[in-house]
């Protein structure tokens, strides 16, 4: 009986905050390498351009979000930088890119339970000018394990990432060219997009003589270091839609924890991980589409967590769009480009556009749902996932479903 009222209770969980809040505004800085301004300065001119989109100002925001790693501006600077000096509701979420989504979530519960009624979302970041990921100018991560890995130079996330796209390989036959297929599409749809920072298509003979930076990763493997901010304004979704805007409705939104590939736990644990060919993803999407009401075949356009070619063809298997091995086959059929099954990462995503650490995942699948994205429209766009990173490095990983509210 208690086993049956628990999965009762699971199958429920999050429903009421599904449709309840709806994002009506998004912002952008240009994407550089360069900005020649603090984060504080990109982070208060994301979110003064996410207000005017949505037709707002400054005295109707009541809450203030972002994530971070010690490299940005907190809530608690930006808002009294910008005159929101009584927040009634504010984040300052400890983490990277596995907790992006999740900041959009808190907010969307916070206004779904009256704690405040407009809230402004921010990542603000210099990653190329002045605070580098994996940088020798900067301290490792905090986890206690990493004491274990830094005396033999496994600290930077690509080095993980390497590892665990190995063991993808090994267990799949996973190949370069499959991974060459997400760099060279992704730029292909760069190219359609004025924002990005990189437009110039590349080929398979580019993507396999790039340099090697950690096999089997290539240059063209990477993200891009970015300095730039994004910014969402989340509201009630009945007040969204009397705003300058076509609403976009948070339909569903999950986050949760993962498994660190600095420890993975002992085995057998119900924390231990011991297949790293597969994220944290694999877990949290069931919730995630139970608590929408929708499955992978309902999903339109994806903007999947692109920090690294792998994690797309992982994520494709672990958001249910293909079988587990099968994501670089998916790639190569064509699945994921304009005009077929799931267009993915419609921008050029962090590999191309630029990364600003889950974000402009986000705002990008805002505009694909107002019918906004320009020449990367995917026609009839209704649904879309975005997604945080996998779950793995420090764990934890998140993701949204957006629907239009035509």
């Amino acid at each position: 009986m208690n086993g049956d009222r628990t999965r009762a209770a699971s199958s429920r969980r999050g429903q009421g905050l599904r449709n309840a809040a709806a994002i009506a505004g998004i912002g952008y800085t240009p994407f550089s390498t360069d900005s020649g301004v603090s984060t504080t300065t990109l982070a208060c001119r994301a979110i003064l351009a996410a207000l005017d989109d949505a037709g707002l100002g400054v005295a109707d925001v009541d809450g203030v979000a972002t994530h971070r790693v010690g490299d940005s501006s907190p809530p608690w600077v930006v808002g009294p930088a910008l005159g929101i000096d009584d927040p009634a509701w504010y984040l300052d979420q400890f983490g990277g890119g596995g907790v992006s989504h999740a900041v959009i979530g808190q907010a969307a519960m916070a206004v779904a339970a009256g704690v405040a009624e407009t809230v402004v979302c921010y990542r603000a970041i210099n990653a190329r000018s002045e605070f580098r990921m994996g940088g020798a100018g900067r301290a490792p991560a905090g986890a206690f394990d990493l004491q274990y890995q830094a005396p033999y130079g496994l600290i930077a996330p690509v080095q993980h990432y390497a590892l665990l796209a190995r063991a993808h390989m090994l267990a799949y036959g996973t190949t370069y060219e499959q991974f060459g297929r997400v760099a060279i599409q992704q730029r292909a749809n760069a190219a359609r997009n004025p924002r990005a920072l990189k437009r110039t298509p590349i080929t398979m003979d580019d993507y396999l003589g790039a340099r090697w930076i950690s096999e089997p990763f290539r240059l063209l493997d990477c993200c891009l270091e970015t300095d730039g901010a994004c910014a969402v304004v989340i509201t009630s979704a009945e007040r969204a839609r009397d705003l300058r805007r076509p609403a976009v409705r948070i339909t569903g939104a999950a986050w949760g924890g993962g498994h660190s590939t600095y420890a993975s736990g002992a085995p057998g644990a119900p924390s231990a991980q011991a297949d790293t060919a597969t994220s944290y993803a694999a877990r949290l999407a069931p919730r995630l589409f139970a608590m929408a009401g929708l499955g992978p075949q309902d999903v339109d356009v994806a903007e999947l967590y692109d920090c690294f070619t792998w994690t797309v063809l992982v994520q494709l298997e672990d958001y249910g769009f293909c079988a587990k091995g099968e994501g670089g086959p998916f790639v190569e059929s064509g699945a994921t480009r304009p005009g077929g099954r799931l267009p993915v990462n419609t921008h050029g995503g962090f590999l191309s556009e630029g990364y600003v650490h889950g974000i402009n995942h986000i705002t990008e699948a805002v505009l694909q749902l107002r019918g906004a994205a320009g020449d990367g429209q995917v026609p009839g766009a209704e649904v879309a996932l975005t997604t945080g990173q996998p779950g793995y490095v420090l764990a934890g990983t998140s993701a949204l479903l957006l629907t239009a509210a035509r």
